[in-house]
């Protein structure tokens, strides 16, 4: 009779006087656990350490220990009638049976996984593990049928029963921990989070919840992703696609996500993948039309004609759609996505943060109504360290999304990389342990399995917010790509392979043994899919995308036009609306304790508001604050976010202050507007020690909710080195290749003060060279107040633009640095270029810079009371404003043309500026053909590490370019 049928039957040793025997025993363990013997101490230790983790001190428990405040009334240790009797014989072996049971039973928790049966191709079938065998437990063979009393700590295992003999524990624990599941969860220091996993591992009964229905749909799932498959190996012969074959089941598994997500409410689905299933995952998930998919086969593009772009392969691009889930609204949108196959996790999460902002859902309970869902590769997962800084996000406050689901396609191989050589862990998902994850193995030729396993995983996130991993064991059937040849590199796999039928074939034999169906049903959907298909190839031949799949769409692709008539928009506020801005950032509350020396900057800018016309200026910082602030009164959100952004990395910031005794966070800017938490505010957060996954996580957002401001702040501008996928794959080119916009702002600090290579320089060579096709803003501004338009520009304009800006660092508190209120006001905007207001006509040379070698040069012309050279300044450098320089060209006829960079000679803009100058001197007809340089010579490091070489080196550029 099995275990779950067997009626209650108490264990032969824990009766009569044994009861009381042991009862009483308990209680002076309770009270002093050396005062039994040590089996007994063992015994009970084992299960109050058992209750307290899986119940959580659940007070209905026997076995819990009394709290320190409650009184001991129960009655001392009694024995059977005869008061010195020792010890019964059999109430012991009955303790070390249970003792050892608890044992064994804790072990499956841990490590059944190690047995479990995960490869469908049996290339690796699991050793005993020695923690598994109930003889490391001191059973014997004719310990199978004797019964064990286990109270109600296998509730979950065995309901109804508090014995149970060892033949029905270990059937039981092996059915759950040791089958086509492997479930690691015992990790997670969380009792709640771990008792309800095993409470759902062990008490489901997965096999046999699925209804007559549930597995003919999912038969039908691996109809549409197999038939998909078939129909382009055999229509589209050696062209890539990256199939997903031997993962079919992948499809099951991100159906059944979706599924469950509706149930929870869950409205939107953020999906990032990498290429292998993409195509199917967009057509047989997304529900993009095959018809369009074939199209792109046949070389079609996915834009609407009239809209311009590179575009990109179709196994890279996104799609979006919104699916009828049981009558409930789901928008899917599976990202774009290059290459670099773990690149757009931080973006997905990114976005998903922004969407559940922008729908109000700012508490951490509330952000499970958006779900991210990323799918990953084996190899890449294991070996791409972006996936651990996205997962490293995941639980901080400005990065928490409510938890994201990790779907593993596990094909055991990375291109021709085996795991022997691809992860040093037991198991490619290993690094996911480290954020508490749990990690459920699946066996990918168990559909059933698989599709429990994704709903467990969709409720585990919505009930604790917190990421969780399905790693799907399957096979790769063909190459990495269509055209490779596999059995070069791993023979023995293939061979596996070519003799192993399809998911989709075994599954379908196994529903006919059932009598779930007949074969003849099975064949009548195969046709009927396969004709569909073929219907639309034969649409395909004359598809075209419909620009009203675009429209009022946050990526309409005609946000991406800009209106270069207009000119530069006006940015300026009112002086009203900037005073009043500066009284608010400026307000000392008197319930928040200040530090002595913000209170004091906090009082000189107050003075500075107050005295208008005669104020000294507004330094960066305070003008940064200012164009925060305007937006936000405009309804704008601002998110910066960066390593020590909060105070600044220059202690320049300040916009969110520290209460000295509670250290609670105040941000004055955000008295402006109402505390209601759906209301748009200033958001910046110290981010964690990450340039990728930060970066990425950004870009993101601003994806999500192009109405916000977004910026991302580097250290050091040279830090955004690592993060240079993102900036290249996304930020760059993400517009002409996918039609995605973004109005992303990256502060790069810059500047050559003597720090060394590795803090002055931002790398801006490297921004500018990837400027092509109105794709970047990129901006070295030298005046608070252009910053602050620069700043406000983003947001005044209907298109967005990623803005590249070079931020100062000494220039943060020089005393010629700063702007009058009223360069901010109402009628002003953002100058491209700033005229010199000496120098005004015929000069003897014109010197064109950016940044802060202005001010070093400006210095040097002064000491040497030079009157005949101008001093003009590039404010932006992509794209070039030309126009803006004519004037000033014709207004010098017969000047020399400089242009002078604190950079080598191969770095900063001279490389891109060099033609640029020369094409607008021409269009002017001016008598200098070419501008000549003057700055560092080319170098291979960015600077000098002496400060003496370096002080020289400024010195010579700023003659150079004054009287060279």
């Amino acid at each position: 009779m099995s275990a779950t049928k067997r009626e209650r039957t108490p264990a032969s040793a824990f009766t009569g006087a044994n009861a009381l025997y042991v009862a009483g025993l308990h209680a002076a363990w309770a009270r002093d656990p050396d005062s039994v013997d040590p089996s007994f101490a063992e015994l009970f230790a084992l299960m109050d350490e058992e209750r307290q983790s899986v119940l959580s001190g659940a007070d209905s428990a026997p076995w819990g220990r009394l709290a320190e405040d409650e009184p001991d009334d129960r009655p001392p240790p009694t024995r059977p009638a005869e008061s010195d009797a020792e010890p019964d014989v059999a109430a012991l072996g009955w303790a070390r049976d249970s003792v050892q049971a608890i044992q064994m039973i804790r072990a499956y928790r841990v490590r059944g996984h190690l047995e479990s049966r995960l490869d469908p191709l049996g290339l690796r079938a699991p050793p005993r593990h020695a923690d598994l065998d109930p003889a490391s437990y001191g059973f014997n063979g004719d310990s199978g049928t004797r019964p064990i009393y286990l109270g109600d700590i296998a509730t979950a295992l065995l309901p109804g029963q508090d014995t149970a003999t060892l033949d029905e524990l270990l059937d039981r624990l092996r059915a759950v921990y040791c089958g086509p599941i492997g479930a690691e969860y015992m990790h997670i220091q969380d009792p709640t989070r771990r008792h309800w996993l095993q409470r759902r591992l062990e008490g489901d009964g997965w096999r046999h919840t699925f209804s007559p229905d549930q597995k003919r749909k999912l038969l039908h799932h691996l109809t549409e992703a197999e038939g998909f498959e078939a129909f382009c190996h055999k229509r589209f012969v050696g062209t890539k696609r990256f199939g997903l074959e031997g993962g079919e089941v992948t499809i099951c598994a991100l159906h059944a996500i979706i599924d469950q997500a509706a149930e929870h409410d869950v409205r939107s689905v953020s999906l990032g993948m990498p290429h292998r299933g993409r195509l199917n995952t967009m057509a047989n998930v997304v529900r993009k039309p095959f018809a369009a998919i074939f199209a792109e086969f046949a070389g079609a593009s996915f834009k609407p004609d009239d809209v311009q772009g590179s575009g990109d392969v179709k196994y890279h691009l996104g799609t979006s759609a919104v699916l009828d889930i049981a009558g409930r609204p789901v928008e899917v949108t599976l990202l774009p996505n290059p290459s670099h196959l773990e690149a757009v996790d931080p973006v997905v999460v990114g976005r998903v943060r922004a969407i559940q902002d922008r729908d109000g859902c700012t508490r951490p309970e509330g952000r499970t109504q958006h779900l991210a869902l990323l799918v990953h590769g084996d190899a890449a997962f294991a070996g791409q360290g972006i996936v651990y800084e996205t997962m490293a996000m995941s639980q901080l406050i400005g990065y928490r999304t409510g938890g994201t689901v990790h779907v593993v396609i596990n094909n055991q191989i990375g291109f021709t990389t085996v795991s022997a050589h691809g992860y040093s862990g037991l198991y490619c998902t290993d690094t996911a342990k480290a954020v508490q994850a749990p990690i459920l193995h699946v066996n990918g030729d168990e559909p059933e399995a698989v599709a429990y396993c994704a709903r467990l995983a969709t409720d585990y996130r919505q009930a604790f917010g917190a990421d969780i991993v399905l790693d799907i064991v399957c096979y790769r059937r063909h190459g990495h790509n269509e055209a490779d040849e596999p059995s070069f590199t791993q023979p023995s796999m293939y061979k596996a392979i070519a003799a192993r039928p399809t998911v989709r074939h075994l599954y379908l034999t196994r529903l006919i043994r059932e009598g779930v169906l007949t074969e003849t049903d099975a064949r009548t959907d195969w046709d009927a899919f396969a004709r569909h298909l073929g219907d639309e190839f034969e649409a395909a031949q004359s598809y075209r995308p419909d620009r009203r799949d675009w429209q009022d769409h946050p990526q309409d692709p005609t946000r991406l036009i800009e209106d270069t008539s207009r000119g530069e928009p006006a940015t300026g506020l009112p002086l009203g609306t900037l005073r009043r801005i500066g009284t608010a950032m400026t307000a000392t509350p008197p319930d928040v304790h200040l530090h002595a020396k913000i209170l004091r900057q906090l009082a000189a800018k107050a003075r500075m508001f107050a005295e208008g016309e005669d104020a000294p200026g507004l330094d960066w910082a305070t003008a940064e604050a200012l164009a925060f602030g305007g937006l936000v009164l405009e309804g704008h959100r601002v998110r910066l976010s960066g390593e020590d952004c909060q105070r600044g990395t220059f202690s320049q910031r300040h916009a969110v202050l520290i209460d000295q005794v509670s250290q609670d966070e105040y941000v004055p800017i955000n008295t402006l507007v109402s505390d209601d938490p759906a209301t748009p505010k200033l958001e910046i957060y110290n981010s964690l020690l990450s340039e990728f996954g930060v970066l990425g996580f950004e870009y993101g957002y601003s994806l999500g909710d192009p109405d916000a401001l977004v910026l991302w702040e580097a250290q050091f501008g040279d830090f955004a080195n690592g993060a240079q996928v993102i900036i290249d794959q996304f930020v760059a080119s993400g517009e002409t290749k996918w039609l995605r916009m973004s109005g992303l702002v990256m502060l790069l600090p810059h500047g050559y003060e003597g720090q060394g290579p590795e803090h002055s320089s931002a790398r801006l060579e490297r921004y500018l060279q990837l400027c092509a096709e109105n794709n970047l803003r990129v901006c070295y501004p030298t005046t608070p107040a252009n910053y602050f338009h620069v700043l406000r520009r983003q947001m005044a304009r209907d298109c967005r633009k990623p803005l590249i800006l070079m931020t100062p660092k000494s220039l943060l508190r020089h005393k010629l640095c700063v702007s009058p209120l009223a360069d901010c006001a109402e009628d002003t905007t953002f100058r491209p270029v700033i005229t010199d207001d000496r120098v005004t006509q015929g000069a003897r040379r014109v010197v064109l810079c950016s940044g802060k070698v202005y001010y070093d040069l400006l210095a040097e012309r002064d000491a040497r009371e030079i009157t005949d050279v101008a001093l003009v300044r590039v404010e932006q450098l992509y794209p070039f404003p030309g126009h803006a320089l004519a004037p000033i060209f014709s207004s010098h006829p017969d000047a020399d043309i400089i242009w002078c960079q604190e950079e080598p000679e191969n770095m900063g803009a001279w490389s891109f500026v060099d033609r640029r100058i020369e094409r607008a001197l021409a269009e002017v007809g001016h008598a200098c053909a070419r501008p000549r340089y003057a700055g560092r010579a080319p170098a291979a490091s960015p600077a000098t590490g002496l400060a003496t070489i370096h002080a020289e080196q400024q010195a010579a550029l700023v003659d150079e370019a004054l009287t060279g």
